[in-house]
């Protein structure tokens, strides 16, 4: 078996396919409730802005709400008569079981699983850098 044949087997593929699933899992997170008064936040019914930097470069802002923090905007709205009293929500780029490291980082790692993110998402989350 020549070279050339050898690279087109199905084993190779599945490597090829695994790296760069691999690689595509390596990024890192800032979470706003890390850095801005990181004792004074609801984990279970809040919401935060992240950013996820990719190993290649590519760099997300993402919105990000608990489960519960949506029925608390819809509480809030219609208090104050926004969005119809409470009729519709803009929505976040991610909903998450709670304001943790290991929550969102779970989600984000799943979700680059399954593509890039702005493909899974939306593609408003993706942020092109300027260069300097």
């Amino acid at each position: 078996m020549n070279k050339r044949t050898s690279d087109k087997s199905p084993n190779a593929q599945q490597n090829i396919a695994m790296n760069r699933q691999l690689t595509k899992l390596n990024f890192k997170l800032w979470l706003e409730f890390e850095e801005v008064d990181p004792n004074n936040w609801d984990i279970e019914n809040q919401f935060c802005n992240i950013h996820v930097d990719l190993e290649d470069g590519r760099h997300y802002g993402l919105n990000i709400w608990t489960y519960k923090y949506l029925e608390t905007a819809i509480n809030e709205d219609r208090q104050t008569g926004q969005n119809l009293n409470g009729l519709y929500q803009k929505p976040p780029d991610l909903f998450v079981k709670e304001l943790t490291r290991e929550c969102i980082q779970q989600a984000i790692e799943d979700l680059l699983k399954i593509d890039d993110l702005e493909k899974v998402l939306n593609p408003g989350i993706y942020v092109e850098r300027q260069e300097k």
